[in-house]
Protein backbone atom coordinates (compact mmCIF):
# COMPACT_ATOMS: atom_id res chain seq x y z
CA UNK A 1 0.00 0.00 0.00
CA UNK A 2 2.81 2.37 0.88
CA UNK A 3 4.63 1.53 -2.37
CA UNK A 4 1.51 2.27 -4.36
CA UNK A 5 1.04 5.58 -2.53
CA UNK A 6 4.65 6.50 -3.21
CA UNK A 7 4.21 5.59 -6.88
CA UNK A 8 1.15 7.83 -7.10
CA UNK A 9 3.05 10.72 -5.48
CA UNK A 10 5.76 10.50 -8.14
CA UNK A 11 3.39 10.43 -11.11
CA UNK A 12 3.62 13.13 -13.78
CA UNK A 13 0.49 15.19 -14.38
CA UNK A 14 0.85 17.50 -17.40
CA UNK A 15 -1.99 19.95 -16.71
CA UNK A 16 -0.70 21.61 -13.49
CA UNK A 17 2.88 21.41 -14.80
CA UNK A 18 1.82 23.50 -17.81
CA UNK A 19 0.78 26.33 -15.48
CA UNK A 20 4.04 25.96 -13.56
CA UNK A 21 6.11 26.16 -16.74
CA UNK A 22 4.05 29.17 -17.87
CA UNK A 23 5.09 30.87 -14.63
CA UNK A 24 8.71 29.97 -15.38
CA UNK A 25 8.39 31.41 -18.89
CA UNK A 26 7.09 34.70 -17.50
CA UNK A 27 9.92 34.83 -14.98
CA UNK A 28 12.56 34.21 -17.65
CA UNK A 29 10.92 36.78 -19.94
CA UNK A 30 11.08 39.28 -17.08
CA UNK A 31 14.85 38.73 -16.82
CA UNK A 32 15.30 39.31 -20.56
CA UNK A 33 13.13 42.44 -20.39
CA UNK A 34 15.05 43.83 -17.40
CA UNK A 35 18.37 43.29 -19.22
CA UNK A 36 16.93 45.24 -22.17
CA UNK A 37 15.91 48.05 -19.73
CA UNK A 38 12.21 47.32 -20.30
CA UNK A 39 11.46 47.49 -16.58
CA UNK A 40 7.70 47.97 -16.87
CA UNK A 41 7.39 44.90 -19.10
CA UNK A 42 9.51 42.90 -16.66
CA UNK A 43 7.32 43.96 -13.74
CA UNK A 44 4.14 42.94 -15.55
CA UNK A 45 5.69 39.59 -16.50
CA UNK A 46 6.47 38.84 -12.84
CA UNK A 47 2.90 39.68 -11.85
CA UNK A 48 1.58 37.34 -14.55
CA UNK A 49 3.98 34.66 -13.28
CA UNK A 50 2.46 34.99 -9.80
CA UNK A 51 -1.00 34.45 -11.30
CA UNK A 52 0.12 31.23 -13.01
CA UNK A 53 1.83 30.15 -9.78
CA UNK A 54 -1.43 30.61 -7.87
CA UNK A 55 -3.34 28.64 -10.50
CA UNK A 56 -1.09 25.58 -10.76
CA UNK A 57 -1.68 24.46 -7.17
CA UNK A 58 -5.41 25.06 -7.38
CA UNK A 59 -5.66 23.19 -10.67
CA UNK A 60 -3.71 20.27 -9.16
CA UNK A 61 -6.02 20.11 -6.14
CA UNK A 62 -9.19 20.46 -8.23
CA UNK A 63 -8.15 17.69 -10.64
CA UNK A 64 -6.65 15.51 -7.88
CA UNK A 65 -3.29 15.60 -9.66
CA UNK A 66 -0.95 16.70 -6.88
CA UNK A 67 2.40 14.91 -6.97
CA UNK A 68 5.91 15.09 -5.57
CA UNK A 69 7.19 15.78 -9.08
CA UNK A 70 4.87 18.78 -9.41
CA UNK A 71 5.91 20.14 -6.01
CA UNK A 72 9.61 19.88 -6.87
CA UNK A 73 9.05 21.48 -10.28
CA UNK A 74 7.07 24.28 -8.66
CA UNK A 75 9.88 25.08 -6.22
CA UNK A 76 12.53 25.12 -8.96
CA UNK A 77 10.41 27.41 -11.14
CA UNK A 78 9.58 29.67 -8.18
CA UNK A 79 13.30 30.11 -7.54
CA UNK A 80 13.67 31.60 -11.03
CA UNK A 81 10.38 33.49 -11.30
CA UNK A 82 10.27 34.93 -7.77
CA UNK A 83 13.92 34.77 -6.71
CA UNK A 84 16.32 35.47 -9.57
CA UNK A 85 13.89 37.42 -11.76
CA UNK A 86 12.85 40.13 -9.23
CA UNK A 87 16.44 40.36 -7.95
CA UNK A 88 17.74 41.07 -11.47
CA UNK A 89 14.91 43.55 -12.04
CA UNK A 90 15.57 45.35 -8.75
CA UNK A 91 19.33 45.47 -9.36
CA UNK A 92 19.16 46.83 -12.92
CA UNK A 93 16.30 49.19 -12.08
CA UNK A 94 17.28 50.66 -8.70
CA UNK A 95 20.19 48.94 -6.92
CA UNK A 96 23.03 49.28 -9.42
CA UNK A 97 24.01 52.84 -8.38
CA UNK A 98 24.75 51.63 -4.82
CA UNK A 99 27.67 49.48 -5.92
CA UNK A 100 28.39 46.46 -3.76
CA UNK A 101 25.55 47.35 -1.38
CA UNK A 102 23.20 47.05 -4.35
CA UNK A 103 24.35 43.69 -5.70
CA UNK A 104 24.69 42.31 -2.17
CA UNK A 105 21.06 43.29 -1.55
CA UNK A 106 20.06 41.50 -4.76
CA UNK A 107 22.06 38.41 -3.76
CA UNK A 108 20.54 38.47 -0.26
CA UNK A 109 17.09 38.52 -1.83
CA UNK A 110 17.92 35.44 -3.95
CA UNK A 111 19.43 33.63 -0.96
CA UNK A 112 16.45 34.37 1.30
CA UNK A 113 14.08 33.18 -1.43
CA UNK A 114 15.89 29.84 -1.57
CA UNK A 115 15.75 29.52 2.22
CA UNK A 116 12.07 30.48 2.21
CA UNK A 117 11.25 27.80 -0.36
CA UNK A 118 13.30 25.16 1.45
CA UNK A 119 11.57 25.91 4.74
CA UNK A 120 8.14 25.88 3.11
CA UNK A 121 8.80 22.50 1.47
CA UNK A 122 9.95 20.92 4.72
CA UNK A 123 6.97 22.31 6.66
CA UNK A 124 4.42 21.52 3.96
CA UNK A 125 5.22 17.81 4.07
CA UNK A 126 4.42 17.68 7.79
CA UNK A 127 1.27 19.73 8.04
CA UNK A 128 -0.86 21.93 5.84
CA UNK A 129 -1.71 25.28 7.34
CA UNK A 130 -4.11 27.95 6.21
CA UNK A 131 -1.39 30.56 6.78
CA UNK A 132 2.19 31.09 5.65
CA UNK A 133 5.13 31.40 8.02
CA UNK A 134 7.06 34.28 6.52
CA UNK A 135 6.22 36.40 3.49
CA UNK A 136 5.54 34.21 0.43
CA UNK A 137 8.15 34.77 -2.28
CA UNK A 138 5.51 35.49 -5.00
CA UNK A 139 4.17 38.33 -2.82
CA UNK A 140 7.70 39.68 -2.29
CA UNK A 141 8.37 39.58 -6.03
CA UNK A 142 5.00 41.21 -6.72
CA UNK A 143 5.89 44.02 -4.28
CA UNK A 144 9.01 44.81 -6.31
CA UNK A 145 6.97 44.74 -9.52
CA UNK A 146 4.28 46.94 -7.99
CA UNK A 147 6.97 49.45 -6.97
CA UNK A 148 8.19 49.61 -10.57
CA UNK A 149 4.67 50.18 -11.90
CA UNK A 150 3.97 52.81 -9.23
CA UNK A 151 7.11 54.74 -10.19
CA UNK A 152 6.04 54.63 -13.84
CA UNK A 153 2.66 56.01 -12.77
CA UNK A 154 4.47 58.91 -11.06
CA UNK A 155 6.35 59.60 -14.29
CA UNK A 156 9.66 58.12 -13.10
CA UNK A 157 10.71 56.17 -16.19
CA UNK A 158 13.87 54.08 -16.52
CA UNK A 159 16.48 53.56 -13.82
CA UNK A 160 15.92 55.19 -10.43
CA UNK A 161 18.02 55.82 -7.35
CA UNK A 162 16.27 56.09 -4.00
CA UNK A 163 17.35 54.71 -0.65
CA UNK A 164 13.81 53.48 0.08
CA UNK A 165 14.05 50.93 -2.74
CA UNK A 166 17.32 49.57 -1.37
CA UNK A 167 15.71 49.29 2.07
CA UNK A 168 12.66 47.64 0.52
CA UNK A 169 14.76 44.79 -0.87
CA UNK A 170 16.41 44.24 2.53
CA UNK A 171 13.01 44.33 4.27
CA UNK A 172 11.51 41.85 1.81
CA UNK A 173 14.51 39.55 2.29
CA UNK A 174 13.99 39.62 6.06
CA UNK A 175 10.22 39.11 5.92
CA UNK A 176 10.53 36.01 3.72
CA UNK A 177 12.55 34.15 6.37
CA UNK A 178 10.82 35.71 9.37
CA UNK A 179 8.25 33.97 11.56
CA UNK A 180 5.51 36.50 10.83
CA UNK A 181 2.18 34.95 9.87
CA UNK A 182 0.65 35.79 6.48
CA UNK A 183 -2.79 34.73 5.29
CA UNK A 184 -2.54 32.21 2.44
CA UNK A 185 -5.99 32.75 0.84
CA UNK A 186 -6.31 28.97 0.42
CA UNK A 187 -9.66 29.24 2.19
CA UNK A 188 -11.71 32.40 2.36
CA UNK A 189 -12.24 33.71 5.89
CA UNK A 190 -15.72 33.53 7.37
CA UNK A 191 -17.33 36.94 7.68
CA UNK A 192 -20.57 37.99 9.30
CA UNK A 193 -21.55 39.73 6.05
CA UNK A 194 -24.26 38.33 3.82
CA UNK A 195 -23.25 36.88 0.44
CA UNK A 196 -24.81 39.83 -1.42
CA UNK A 197 -22.82 42.32 0.68
CA UNK A 198 -19.62 40.38 0.01
CA UNK A 199 -20.38 40.41 -3.73
CA UNK A 200 -20.85 44.19 -3.67
CA UNK A 201 -17.62 44.60 -1.71
CA UNK A 202 -15.60 42.49 -4.17
CA UNK A 203 -17.18 44.38 -7.06
CA UNK A 204 -16.18 47.75 -5.55
CA UNK A 205 -12.65 46.47 -4.99
CA UNK A 206 -12.47 45.27 -8.60
CA UNK A 207 -13.61 48.69 -9.84
CA UNK A 208 -10.97 50.44 -7.73
CA UNK A 209 -8.21 48.18 -9.05
CA UNK A 210 -9.44 48.54 -12.64
CA UNK A 211 -9.66 52.33 -12.39
CA UNK A 212 -6.10 52.86 -11.09
CA UNK A 213 -4.32 49.50 -11.28
CA UNK A 214 -0.80 50.85 -10.70
CA UNK A 215 -1.82 52.63 -7.49
CA UNK A 216 -4.12 49.92 -6.17
CA UNK A 217 -1.76 47.00 -6.86
CA UNK A 218 1.01 48.84 -5.03
CA UNK A 219 -1.33 49.71 -2.14
CA UNK A 220 -2.77 46.19 -1.78
CA UNK A 221 0.63 44.50 -1.73
CA UNK A 222 1.95 47.11 0.69
CA UNK A 223 -0.96 46.36 3.04
CA UNK A 224 -0.31 42.62 2.72
CA UNK A 225 3.38 43.25 3.39
CA UNK A 226 2.56 45.07 6.62
CA UNK A 227 -0.13 42.59 7.69
CA UNK A 228 2.39 40.05 8.98
CA UNK A 229 4.23 42.33 11.47
CA UNK A 230 0.93 44.02 12.38
CA UNK A 231 -0.71 40.67 13.19
CA UNK A 232 2.32 39.67 15.28
CA UNK A 233 2.15 42.94 17.21
CA UNK A 234 -1.58 42.48 17.90
CA UNK A 235 -0.93 38.95 19.19
CA UNK A 236 1.78 40.21 21.53
CA UNK A 237 -0.49 42.94 22.88
CA UNK A 238 -3.30 40.43 23.48
CA UNK A 239 -0.91 38.01 25.16
CA UNK A 240 0.45 40.72 27.46
CA UNK A 241 -3.09 41.72 28.44
CA UNK A 242 -3.95 38.12 29.30
CA UNK A 243 -0.84 37.86 31.47
CA UNK A 244 -1.69 41.13 33.19
CA UNK A 245 -5.25 40.06 34.12
CA UNK A 246 -4.29 37.49 36.86
CA UNK A 247 -2.04 40.05 38.55
CA UNK A 248 -4.87 42.60 38.64
CA UNK A 249 -7.22 40.04 40.21
CA UNK A 250 -4.66 39.19 42.89
CA UNK A 251 -4.27 42.86 43.81
CA UNK A 252 -8.02 43.14 44.30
Amino acid sequence: MSNQSQHMDNRFYPLPCMFTLASLFCGFYAIVSAINAEFKTAAIAILVASIFDALDGRVARMTHSTSKFGAELDSLCDMVSFGVSPAVLAFLWALQPYGRYGWLAAFLYVAMTSLRLARFNSQDSESESKNFVGLPCPAAAAMISASVLFCYFLGIIGEVKHISLLLLVYILSYLMVSTHTYFSFKELPTFSFKPFQMLVGFLLLFILVASEPQIMIFTLFLIYLASGPAYGLIRKIRASKKLALPFKKKKK
